[in-house]
């Protein structure tokens, strides 16, 4: 009796069908970028100042420029060079008298600038920057600075609560429903970003937005994946985890040209429902179905396969069987995860390794996007690292398997980061040359985890 994978032998593992479904699914991966890492561009934070009333009035009257007018008015930095007191807080000076002149005007007042009073930013900041972020706008800085570390929390949240729930709802519905429903979700939510009036909103519409938007690229990972025979699964499987590096790409370049974040994140957002494209483009996965004894759809599928693939209708369709149909279940829930003991292990392993790779792969790219030299050119440059990485993966895993390469990358990107604690700041392109190696690193242990979870549990588990 044949199976899937016997058919598509037959049909061809990796035809004109598979081909242009692979590029279709593979827009949903670079869409799904900006909404991983899009904070370093949306929320980046510009050198600020208190705004303090007088001072724009003062600096005409005596004809400053930008730089006298910071040394005469803003605080120098604090203690061990801290940058606090010169961004956070500023002169309780009114600078409206007209007795200040305009050559040193604190110096009437003190005999030492550091005696006179300092006080917090009543009236708001000053920055230093041609466009906007959600920072500037909101005014997420010194006491409210914890505010854009949880705007990326929410997001993160969402992905962790929606992981839970999209393997049941691919399951139960569909792989295919499951990605035309979430990436259509998470479009509209990225819109009401791009309008959200306030920082709760905000939140709101991102937390929910990281629900969905995961769910969407994990269903076109196992979709791409069941369409293609065995001798191509880790190698689509890889190039559509490059898809996303190409959006990281596209990303720096769309955000050097729209440095504002309301339409930046519109930009970023719109193209998302391209992804609908896949209702046309993409059927339902034949090996779903056939776990649902849906074997005419089956049939059908399969023999639209066949065609675009310049293939015969094949004429033992209807004996197809599904390879799993001994373990495969119709209803899967989070405890198979830990039924055994071998699974227990794998689990814990896995979750382990997903956890620490995620955290190491957002940190390092926050990392580049405050080491205080060009945004955009050292996220581009960092993002380009990914693409030997997935060639490390394509030349190491048929020859060494995946278990090795794991654990090397690992050290590396361990090694990579307990080095960064030592450079200094100043040392801009060591510091971005060292962590474009852990990025390296960690990118081959995050494309390589999801390579080890397809492959270690059935699919109802690893879709769960």
């Amino acid at each position: 009796m044949p199976t899937v994978d016997d058919i598509l032998e037959q049909v061809s593992e990796f035809g004109r069908f598979q081909k242009q479904a692979f590029l279709t699914l593979c827009l949903l991966s670079a869409a799904f970028a900006p909404i991983y890492v899009g904070i370093v561009f949306l929320a980046f934070t510009p050198d600020h100042r208190c705004l303090s009333p007088g001072v724009a009035e003062l600096s005409r009257r005596c004809g400053w420029s930008l730089a006298e007018e910071l040394n005469y008015t803003v605080p120098g930095p604090g203690a061990m060079g801290e940058a606090f007191p010169r961004q956070c807080r500023g002169y309780e000076v009114d600078w409206n008298r007209s007795a200040l002149s305009c050559v040193d005007p604190l110096a009437g007042l003190a005999t030492n600038r550091s005696h006179l009073p300092l006080g917090p930013c009543r009236h708001g900041w000053v920055y230093d920057t041609h466009g906007s972020s959600i920072v500037t706008e909101f005014n997420l800085v010194c006491d409210d600075s914890w505010k854009v570390d949880l705007f990326q929390s929410c997001v993160n949240l969402g992905f962790f609560l929606g992981s839970l729930g999209v393997g049941y709802i691919a399951d139960r519905f569909g792989r295919k429903l499951c990605l035309l429903a979430t990436s259509l979700i998470s479009a509209v939510l990225g819109v009401l970003t791009a309008v959200a009036q306030d920082y709760p909103s905000l939140l709101l519409f991102r937390l929910l937005q990281g629900l969905v938007s995961k769910g969407s690229w994990t269903s076109g990972y196992v979709l791409i994946t069941e369409f293609v025979g065995l001798g191509y699964r880790r190698t689509v499987a890889i190039l559509y985890q490059m898809a996303f590096t190409v959006g990281l790409l596209l990303l720096s370049g769309v955000a050097y040209a729209i440095p504002h974040w309301r339409w930046l994140q519109l930009a970023i957002s719109l193209p998302a429902f391209l992804s609908l494209l896949c209702y046309w483009c993409v059927p339902e996965s034949p090996r779903w179905l056939l776990s649902q004894k849906r074997n005419t759809q089956v049939i059908k599928i399969m023999d639209h396969i066949a065609q675009k693939n310049g293939k015969s209708p094949l004429a033992d369709l209807k004996k197809l069987s599904l390879e799993e149909d001994v373990t495969e279940k119709l209803s899967p829930s989070f405890a198979d995860l830990f039924r055994t003991p071998h699974l227990r292990k794998y689990t814990f392993i896995l979750m382990y390794l997903w956890f620490t790779s995620s955290v190491l792969y957002q940190g390092l790219i926050m990392h580049v996007g405050a080491t205080g030299g060009n945004l955009y050119l050292d996220f581009f440059y960092s993002a380009l690292v990914e693409f030997p990485a997935a060639f490390i993966i394509l030349a190491t895993t048929d020859r060494c398997g995946l278990i090795r390469p794991l654990a090397a990358s690992n050290l590396v990107a361990g090694a990579a980061c307990f080095v960064m604690i030592f450079l200094s700041r100043d040392l801009h392109w060591l510091n971005i040359t060292v962590a474009c190696v852990g990025r390296m690193g960690i990118t081959i242990v995050f494309q390589m985890v999801c390579l080890v979870n397809a492959e270690l549990y059935p699919t109802f588990i690893s879709m769960a």
